[in-house]
């Protein structure tokens, strides 16, 4: 029963053995190696591998024809495969020589094609890309020549047209990218060219007004038949020279309608030869002196650019401040004939110049603006000529005043208020000059005139009330404010005549709140409304009054250094021997002016006279030190400082006496200080007690200054040198030449203290 479970389980493990992966194989044969039958398995291992063997040899058997018989059809068929093989390589072969020549014309063919593309592609991009190349060349050929108009319009071609059609070219990309600058050179050169034009008509104005004014005394003076003559044919020439410089200004001339006769009068041309007008017998107009190609030029380029109400406003901006100038009186105009004739001919050249552009542009002026200009002209000329009369004529005197009925007629074309001048009996004088109550009656007819001219304008009360105070504001402003300012500036002007103008617009100024009142009066418009606007003479009067001040400061020290330049000192006088000296002649002549001069500042206002007398005394003071300073004095003995001394006390006398009320103690005398500390200090040789105390608050001679001290020495020291040559033979020279040097040395040793 065992022997057959055993053969059983072999047989089991023989299937296993055939039907199991190798790699699993290891269990199968360990449980045969387990048991104790392994030997008879491995015989009936034997069996099966003999069984094995024998099938596979009848398997074998069974297909072993067939496969000789395949080997040997595939060796028939590897010989064909040669054949075959040889006839395709020669095929090949042949093929291949014959289309190398086709394969070349193909390839040329081929490159031709590329060849005839390209240049097809070329020859499109040429057609647009030099259009664009040649407007450029154009373009710059355009600016070179300064035809900026042309270059403008070319440039917006350019951009618009030929640019787009070229494609994206870096040449393209840089042209577009200089386009703006182009056009900022454009308008910048055009702007450039206008500003020089109206520099140049500001500067001939005077003459374009004198040709004018010959030009209509001309036409008055020929009779009917000859004037139209002359008419007809200026119009012609004018018509001809109109339509040159219209065309010009055009697309085709860059607006360059005419030569400039100088680079520094670019707006001004040459009028022809003078043997020609006179054979023609004509005057030359506007048109014939000056060149309006750059307004032409600059209107159009601003207009292509969209920007002529820019341009508009700044040529009227720049106008208007031509008129302001042009009629602002010359200083010196009303002196003679010809300042007069020079400003009409200035006025008349700019509306000449205005009509001209008014005529031959559109719109670059109106009428409006043009009749705007002529009424503040009218207005200017009108005041500018009566002021200057009524300075003309003044006498710079107070008003003498008689009588009762002439104290009334000038207190009635003047507000006077002054208490203390009705209490006065007569005869009296009123501390002003006629200038003053003609002034002030003169501003009441402005006004007056202003309030007229705004009758038919319909405007409401408030809006006149506006106008007259910003009129009157323009007429105290600039032209009132110009002729006092001339009156004060001339050369003419004395002391006395200085003083009488800040005694004259002292008053006027306490008058402009009676012209406040009067302007609301007549206008119904309360002055201290909202919207009301202030007089400025206050501040106008007031300026006048300081520039007078300061002119009698000024005067008044010019005078003071006439007389220093009498000075004669005798830098080398020997020290006095006994009793006071004597002040210089030019000194107490100086003190005799200037106590008469003191003595007409009474009725200036207290801090103006002191103030000048303050100023006078230091004057001279910083004089006299400069005098011994100077660097052409180099040798100043000590009688020399005794003699300067005298004439230091004399001036500290004169301020003692007091010239001017108002003072108080010796505040006068603080102006020769510093001197007088200097003075004394080498006239009492006390220089143990100034180096000692130099710094301290208490010091008496705190206003020395060390760096003066040792200039003065040094100048000091070389005239005891030169004049004792034979001082070392003498002790008491060679000890004070020791002790000059150790002050000397002492004073280095100060400064060096308290100046590192």
């Amino acid at each position: 029963m065992a022997s057959v479970e055993t053969a059983a389980e072999h047989e089991r493990i023989l299937r296993e053995i055939e039907s199991t992966d190798t790699n699993c194989i290891g269990p199968t044969l360990r449980s045969v190696y387990d048991g104790q039958e392994h030997g008879l398995f491995m015989e009936k291992l034997d069996v099966r591998i003999r069984n094995h063997d024998r099938e596979i040899e009848k398997m074998c058997n069974h297909h072993f024809q067939g496969f000789v018989d395949s080997i040997t059809e595939l060796l028939k068929v590897r010989g064909e495969a040669q054949k075959l093989k040889s006839q395709v390589t020669e095929t090949n072969r042949h093929l291949q020589d014959d289309g190398k020549e086709l394969m070349g014309s193909m390839e040329e063919l081929q490159k031709c094609r590329v060849q005839q593309r390209n240049m097809a592609s070329t020859i499109d991009k040429l057609s647009h890309c030099l259009p664009v190349l040649e407007m450029y060349s154009r373009l710059q050929e355009q600016m070179r020549a300064k035809r900026y108009y042309p270059a403008l319009r070319t440039l917006e071609q350019l951009e618009h047209t030929c640019l787009p059609r070229a494609g994206q070219y870096r040449f393209c990309s840089i042209m577009a990218e200089n386009s703006p600058k182009l056009r900022t050179q454009i308008r910048d050169t055009a702007m450039t060219q206008l500003r020089d034009f109206l520099e140049s008509i500001r500067k001939h104005s005077d003459k374009i007004g004198e040709t004018a004014i010959r030009q209509a005394q001309l036409q008055r003076s020929l009779d009917s038949s000859v004037s139209s003559q002359s008419r007809r044919g200026l119009i012609g020439r004018r018509g001809r020279k109109e339509a040159a410089a219209v065309e010009g200004a055009g697309p085709d001339s860059g607006g360059q309608g005419g030569s400039p006769a100088s680079e520094q009068d670019s707006g001004i041309l040459d009028v022809g030869d003078e043997e020609e007008e006179e054979e023609e017998d004509e005057v030359p107009g506007a048109q014939d002196l000056v060149d309006f190609s750059p307004v032409y030029c600059c209107l159009h380029i601003y207009t292509v650019l969209g920007l002529r109400d820019v341009f508009e406003n700044y040529y009227r901006k720049q106008r208007r401040k031509q008129a302001r100038l042009v009629l602002q009186p010359h200083s010196n105009m009303h002196e003679t004939l010809e300042g007069y004739r020079r400003y009409f001919n200035q006025i008349a050249g700019f509306f000449v110049v205005e009509d001209h552009v008014l005529h031959t542009t559109q719109g670059l002026v109106n009428r409006a603006y043009v009749e705007e200009l002529w009424e503040l002209a009218l207005s200017k000329l009108i005041a500018a000529l009566r002021t200057h009369s009524v300075l003309d004529q003044d006498n710079f005197s107070p008003i003498p005043v008689s009588t009762e009925e002439e104290y009334k007629h000038y207190t009635s074309q003047f507000p006077v208020q002054d208490p203390e001048l009705d209490k006065l009996p007569f005869p009296k004088k009123l501390p002003f000059s006629q200038f003053v109550p003609k002034v002030y009656s003169q501003l009441k007819e402005f006004i007056y005139a202003c309030l007229k001219y705004s009758e038919d304008l319909h405007l409401s009360s408030t809006e006149v009330d506006d106008m007259i105070r910003k009129s009157t504001n323009l007429l105290l402003t600039r032209t009132l404010s110009h002729c006092l300012q001339y009156a004060i500036k001339k050369k003419n002007v004395g002391l006395a005549e200085l003083v009488q103008v800040i005694i004259n617009t002292t008053h006027l100024e306490q008058s402009c709140h009676f012209l406040e009142e009067f302007i609301s009066n007549i206008t119904n418009v309360p002055p201290d409304s909202a919207n009301a606007t202030k007089l400025y003479g206050t501040s106008t009067f007031k300026d006048a009054r300081h520039a007078a001040e300061a002119e009698i400061y000024t005067n008044l020290n010019a005078k003071i250094d006439q007389f220093l330049q009498l000075a004669d000192y005798d830098w080398m006088a020997p020290v006095p021997g006994g009793g006071s000296l004597e002040a210089s002649d030019y000194l107490m002549d100086l003190i005799a002016f200037l106590n008469s001069t003191f003595s007409v500042f009474t009725n200036l206002p207290g801090k103006v006279a002191q103030t000048a007398c303050m100023s006078a005394c230091k004057h001279i003071s910083t004089s006299l030190t400069q005098l011994l300073l100077d660097p052409e004095v180099r040798q100043i003995s000590l009688g020399a400082l005794h003699q300067l001394n005298a004439d230091v006390k004399e001036c500290e006398g004169f301020a003692r006496a007091g010239p001017v009320a108002g003072f108080q103690g010796d505040t006068l005398l603080l102006a020769f200080s510093d001197l007088r500390q200097l003075l004394e200090l080498f006239t009492l040789w006390d220089w143990s007690t100034y180096l000692a105390d130099y710094g301290k608050a208490t010091c008496k001679y705190l206003r020395v200054n060390p760096h003066t001290a040792l200039a003065l020495l040094e100048k000091m020291k070389e005239t005891s040198r030169k004049n004792n040559v034979f001082a070392q033979f003498r002790k008491t020279d060679r000890d004070r030449q020791k002790l000059i040097d150790a002050i000397i040395k002492q004073l280095r040793n100060l400064i060096a203290q308290h100046h590192t």
